[in-house]
């Protein structure tokens, strides 16, 4: 992860490039913001950044968040990274699905700035603890 002085990275992966915007205008004064338009391209970005955070859209053409959030799971490098989702999705089946998917929270499209600052400070100012196995 990165140095407790230094911005911490979030990378943000939606493929509509107002969201991305968005984000980045909420988070561009406290943050390192890193931007992706594809999952695929998310993943090959994390062989060269270390992400503190990811915002993660769920509906996303050749792949979704879950298939990307999955595949982030099965990647001893890369899954302790906290990921939020960012989701448009409200129905009761829907929430409960992200929640099992190992998502740490989830917010609402659109944004609402202050909810989506609440939520990434509290993962990250939470205490990282040791897996237990």
């Amino acid at each position: 992860m990165n140095e407790s002085n230094a911005k911490k990275i979030i990378l943000a992966v939606d493929d509509m490039p107002m969201n991305l915007a968005t984000i980045q205008v909420i988070l561009h004064d406290g943050f390192d913001i890193r931007l992706s338009k594809s999952a695929k391209v998310a993943l090959t970005m994390l062989n060269t950044i270390k992400a503190d955070l990811i915002l993660l859209d769920i509906e996303m053409p050749e792949m979704s968040g879950f298939e990307f959030l999955e595949r982030l799971q099965n990647n001893p490098e890369l899954k302790q990274i906290p990921v939020v989702f960012i989701t448009s999705h409200e129905s009761p089946e829907f929430t409960i699905k992200a929640a099992a998917s190992g998502a740490k929270d989830y917010v609402i499209k659109p944004i609402v700035p202050g909810i989506l600052l609440k939520k990434i400070n509290a993962i990250l100012e939470a205490p990282v603890l040791p897996a237990l196995l």
